[in-house]
């Protein structure tokens, strides 16, 4: 069924109440906070190899935990859900959104326990990812498997 013969008075109605965007600033907006979080986790990275040696996967791995902390510390303060409302998907593609994800369900259903609440449902909306994360990754070892066996 076309959508533009369905109803159109429906059609009119939603197009009436539904917030217009302005697309060129959400962009502009996504961009320079995407940007700004991916920046600090750089001089945090830099900040790791200069101050305290660290290199290789020892580096990449302690500037990924530490970005989830400040995105975990800063969702449990509410800010990250403030800087997300603004930037839109600028705040959700860094590990930082990731972070983010993980801890805002499990700080909303806290009130129905440890168990039932908070461990059970922290997972709600990274879980996905997660599984089609390691889903991804498992198809590409495969194909890069395979064509490994005929060069």
């Amino acid at each position: 069924m076309n959508a533009k013969n369905s109803n159109p008075a429906y059609l009119e109605y939603v197009s009436k109440i539904s917030p217009k965007t302005n697309e060129k600033r959400s962009l502009f907006r996504a961009f320079w906070v995407g940007g700004t979080i991916c920046l600090t986790g750089q001089v945090i990275r830099f900040a790791l190899e200069f101050f305290f040696g660290l290199y290789g996967d020892v580096l990449a791995g302690t500037t990924s935990i530490i970005l989830i902390g400040i995105g975990s510390f800063l969702t449990g303060l509410g800010v990250y859900d403030r800087i997300g409302k603004y930037a839109g998907g600028g705040s959700i593609v860094p590990i930082t959104g990731f972070a983010n994800s993980v801890v805002s369900p499990a700080m909303d259903f806290k009130t129905e326990g440890y168990i039932y609440g908070l461990a059970a449902k922290m997972f709600v909306i990274a879980g996905p990812i997660i599984v089609f994360g390691v889903l991804g990754s498992v198809g590409v070892g495969v194909i890069y498997f395979i064509v490994g066996l005929f060069l």
